[in-house]
């Protein structure tokens, strides 16, 4: 790096706070040197680690300005994209760099490619192409998008370089969700540095105005700057954090070969001399024998009662995990308008509220998967913990009745954390037709729940488990509680959301 003459406008990453840095003044409030964790804790498997953050960098600026070793530039195929972040680069570059892209024949999605940096204050310029995102296709997205972020770094390795500053490479205009590109980003980097943190001494995520919000709340989740953000942030993670390198995870797809299948893994090394006496028996529980398997035979061995418990407990987080996926790559945000499910405070017993609005549940007019994708969406954070609904039936039509069949799904879909931790429902303001519903689905069609139910005539008996300042009323709730059973709760003014 050779900052001598270099325009006033560059940005010499030296002078950046690091990540770790940013959080001194919590840090020295709380001291985290004197955390610790007991024994039976789960950690997280992003652990805090202050070197790794002193390292990562969060800048709110253009690429193309910062004064380090290189700097990223996202393109398309033929390296001609015109998108903000390559308009900048190529500016402040100079027309050789154009001259010297022709050079490179283009770049396919996922690969990287270095040229100098000519007029900027960067060595140079690593580009590469993001992938087009399709939600059918996102597998193969994810796959790309961390192959651009990993053969950056890996590019950057190779070439001993010290500092690295990453543009958001998934642009706007190829159509990838911004969360879900900043969790893949992210936990890459953090694996590199976790194994090749030696040869890099700074890497800078160079965000926009609009991208910077997401960053700063996805951060503390791949690089927690203390004990207390690593276990705070533990419930945050998505199902799928990657290998060991950050690569997504599809696990239907992993196999594992080793040199003799015919023989335990641990005594490999005994008996290599002897590959004649191995025991066969070992064929077909080795781990090369142990791969997905034909799903119709599987589905027929449940029915016929023949599948193992732990292989339908695998089968079912696979299950619940594509959903999960889905759930975070959907637009959800028509369902989310409802307002239909909410999170509000506790109860008595210091457990959250969720609260369910029938009213608001339109189910002829809306898409039923959609709503189901969104249920994952808010509740599976709040079921790693103990937890209580509030149905509000209150008012509710033929139109707004969830039937059995989707209730059953929903049931049947969602994780064990949503069962076990779920330890009562409040079913507010019920007609006869509902609790007789309610005593055939939780007598016939799942188990574990009928215990669980109470049903709510008034407000005022909701109150002995759930104070009414932890709640938020739809106003219509407190006119019929009101009508029916008396003004009880005249003195607490509805939600002014809602």
């Amino acid at each position: 790096m050779d900052p001598l003459g270099a325009p006033s406008q560059f940005v010499d990453v030296d002078t950046l706070l690091s990540w770790g840095d940013s959080y001194k003044d919590e840090l020295n409030s709380h001291d985290s040197t004197a955390e610790t964790f007991q024994e039976d804790t789960i950690r997280s498997p992003f652990l805090y680690n202050r070197d790794i953050n002193g390292k990562v960098v969060l800048w709110k600026g253009d690429v193309a300005l910062l004064n380090c070793t290189a700097i990223v530039n996202t393109s398309n195929e033929s390296l001609t994209d015109k998108n903000p972040v390559s308009e900048s680069i190529f500016m402040l570059a100079g027309p050789d760099l154009k001259e010297d892209l022709q050079k490179l024949k283009g770049c396919r999605t996922g690969e990287a490619k270095l040229t100098k940096g000519f007029n900027l204050a960067a060595r140079f310029i690593i580009h590469t192409v993001g992938p087009k995102y399709k939600n059918r296709y996102r597998t193969a997205a994810e796959s790309s998008l961390y192959s651009c972020y990993r053969n950056v770094l890996q590019l950057a390795k190779e070439q001993s370089m010290s500092s690295v500053g990453f543009c958001v490479i998934n642009s706007a205009k190829r159509g990838y969700p911004l969360e879900d590109a900043t969790h893949i980003a992210l936990r890459t980097v953090r694996r590199f540095l976790e194994i090749h943190g030696e040869t890099i001494e700074k890497v800078v995520f160079a965000v926009s105005e609009l991208e910077e919000a997401t960053y700063q709340k996805l951060l503390p989740l791949y690089f927690p700057r203390s004990l207390r953000e690593e276990s705070q942030s533990l419930p945050y993670l998505p199902a799928d954090i990657g290998n060991a390198d950050g690569e997504p995870v599809v696990p239907e797809r992993q196999i594992r070969i080793s040199e003799k299948p015919g023989a335990s893994e641990d005594n490999q090394e005994e008996d290599e001399d002897d590959g004649l006496g191995v025991d066969l028996s070992f064929i077909g529980s080795h781990a090369f024998a142990r791969m997905e398997g034909d799903i119709d035979k599987q589905r027929k061995l449940i029915l016929q009662g023949q599948l193992s418990e732990a292989a339908l407990q695998k089968q079912h987080q696979r299950n619940y995990n594509r959903w999960l996926c889905q759930a975070r790559s959907e637009d959800l945000s028509d369902i989310a308008s409802l307002k239909a499910l909410y999170q509000t405070g506790v109860d008595n017993c210091g457990r959250t509220v969720m609260v369910v609005v029938g009213r608001n549940i339109p189910v002829t007019l809306i898409d039923m998967d959609k709503a189901l994708l969104y249920f994952i969406h808010v509740m599976d954070h709040i079921a790693v913990k103990e937890y209580v609904l509030v149905y509000f039936h209150t008012l509710t039509s033929e139109y707004n009745h969830l039937d059995s069949d989707f209730l059953k799904k929903l049931y049947d879909v969602v994780d064990v954390k949503y069962k076990r931790n779920l330890k009562a429902v409040y079913f507010v303001h019920p007609t006869f037709r509902s609790k007789v519903s309610t005593w055939f689905f939780t007598t016939f069609s799942v188990s574990g729940l009928k215990d669980k139910i109470h049903h709510i005539d008034s407000l005022h008996q909701l109150f002995s488990a759930i104070s009414p300042e932890q709640i938020d009323f739809p106003p219509f709730v407190l006119e019929y509680d009101a009508r029916e059973n008396g003004p009880y709760f005249a003195s607490y003014p509805p939600s002014p959301d809602l």
